[in-house]
This record gives C-alpha cells, structure tokens and sequence, in this order.
C-alpha cells in the first residue's frame, strides 16, 4: 500500500442481528413465485445504506454458527430464552449468503462460535494493523471495543454517526474498559445473564466511576455505605466473575480471511450478471436497475 493510500476502514456487519432486523423492518414481500424475500431485500438495501455512508475500504459479515460451549458450561441458561428463529427469515438465510457470494462480499462462521467473538478478532486484528474498524451492530457488547480505531455504527442511532468513546459514556456513563464490568453488575437480559441484585444501571456507573473496576470494588467493600448493596455484593463475587467471563469478546481466534482480502471491488460483468438473475428470481426491479439490467419478468416484479 502506498503512501498515498487512504487508511483502510473495515466495516464488521453482525450478520443475523441485521437480517432479523431487515425481516421486522419490512413485514411482507415476496417473490413473483411467493416465497418470502422480506428479510433478503432489507438486508441488501441496510448494506448499501451502510457503505454509502460509512465508505469503508474493506468489509466482513461474521454469522453466528452456535453458542460457545465454554459460555454453556458456564451458565446453562445462556441466551437460551430466546424464541426460535421464524421459518420465513430462516428459508431467507441460504439466499443471503447466496447473494453475499454473488455480489463478492466477504463472508465468515465457524461451527460452534459467535458472530460477536469473530466481530471481537477481526476488530483487534484491523486495529493492530493500523486500520480504523467500524461494528455494525446495536448488541451493547460491542461498547467495550470502541477504541481511538474502533468506532460503532448502532442501526438504532438516527443520527447515523459512528460511535467514539464519548458516545459510550454518554450512553453508560463509562469508559469503554470498563464495559464488561458495568454489564457484569447490571447482568444483561437479552443473554439471559442476571447481575447483582439492587444493581441497576445508574448504580453501577456510580460505583465504576468510583472505583474503576469491580476488582477494586471488591477490595473496598467496606466503604460502600448502603449496607444492602454491601451485603449483595459481597454475596455476588461467583457471579461477577462468572459475568465478566460470559461478557468478555473473545479476541484472538485464528483463521478466517485476511485482511488484505477484504478489499471492497466494483462489481464486475460476471457479478453483475449473477445479482441480476437473483433480483429477477425474487423481484426486485429496482436494484436490477440499479445494475443497468432489465426486468424482463413478469409485472409483479417489486417496485422497492
């Protein structure tokens, strides 16, 4: 890479939190045969949306493929209240990763691991490469990346803007370092993770900003002077580094792509003619124009 080169940005997309979130967004669409494409034309359209304006250089989606069985083991209950994955938007996700190989966008899951623990790698390898690295994803897990490299990109922010550590204490109150232990007092419901009893946001936040971490909390436990929080505490000291365990992203797998192989392409004559045969199987006449391509289908063709 020359010197002339613009740093590269990498864009990280949390797979199947945006294709449930493009199947909720949009709540019925379906091919001219009527087989759901809901969720495969929200995802296409958020994608574009994102490197309109975030423009990285390189991009990765990262899939989940599994719970981690080391989390498993240690708390059984582990994200497991969540409901089952509608049929509609899992029929969806064999013609996602269809169009991701299609359009030449870099995909990658391993069996057995978390989307979040790859995003965590990919993150910490971009960012000792020099690279600036943008999360796409509103799981508050990824608050404890964020870094001077590492910004966040929250699909529910309307302001559109890449998250610094500012945005991190404005939202929690905290630093980014201290993420995991501000989660690990609160626990985190969307896991199935429970946090110290009495423990709610703005009073972990008063203790963190306190004591910096729960280590040092733990040590000083004679000053907190609420003699209920006191005695919470003290019976949670299991749970909190248990907690911390569970919340943590993993960050140094090995494997996956390269970076160097991430590089964002135009879309070639090849590709160009393989997205148009997907569009027209599913209808969607305006990102076949997108492509110069014509509909040449039936008149139901979607007119998003």
């Amino acid at each position: 890479m020359s010197s002339t080169d613009p740093l590269p940005t990498l864009l990280l997309v949390d797979g199947h939190a945006y294709a449930y979130r493009a199947f909720y967004a949009i709540r019925s669409l379906n091919s001219p045969e009527g087989a759901p494409t809901n969720a495969i034309y929200g995802f296409v359209k958020m994608l574009q949306k994102m490197e309109t304006i975030l423009r990285p250089t390189h991009r990765l989606v990262l899939w989940d493929r599994g719970l981690a069985a080391e989390r498993m083991a240690e708390l059984p209950d582990y994200k497991q209240q969540r409901s089952p994955t509608p049929d509609d938007l899992e029929r969806q996700f064999p013609q996602i990763e269809g169009w991701l190989e299609a359009a030449g966008i870099a995909a990658w899951s391993q069996a057995q691991t978390e989307a979040d623990d790859w995003i965590g790698t990919y993150a910490k390898r971009a960012e000792a490469s020099g690279w600036r690295t943008v999360v796409a994803s509103s799981d508050k897990d990824f608050m404890q990346l964020v870094s001077d490299r590492v910004g966040l990109y929250n699909p529910n922010d309307k302001t559109e803007r890449v998250w610094t550590a500012a945005e991190v204490v404005a939202k929690t109150g905290v630093q980014p370092d201290q993420v995991v232990d501000w989660l690990s007092l609160i626990g985190d419901a969307v896991d199935n993770i429970p946090g110290v009893p009495g423990v709610g946001p703005k009073t972990a936040t008063q203790l963190l900003q306190k004591y910096g971490t729960i280590e040092s909390l733990m040590s000083r436990l004679g000053e907190v002077k609420s003699e209920s929080q006191r005695s919470n505490l003290q019976a949670s000291v299991e749970r909190l580094q248990r907690n911390q365990r569970l919340i943590a992203l993993k960050t140094s797998f090995s494997g996956g792509p390269a970076l160097e192989t991430l590089r964002i392409e135009p879309v070639d004559a090849t590709r160009r003619e393989r997205l148009g045969g997907m569009y027209r199987q599913w209808g969607f006449r305006s990102l076949l124009s997108e492509l110069g391509l014509p509909w040449e289908g039936p008149d139901q063709g979607m007119l998003l």
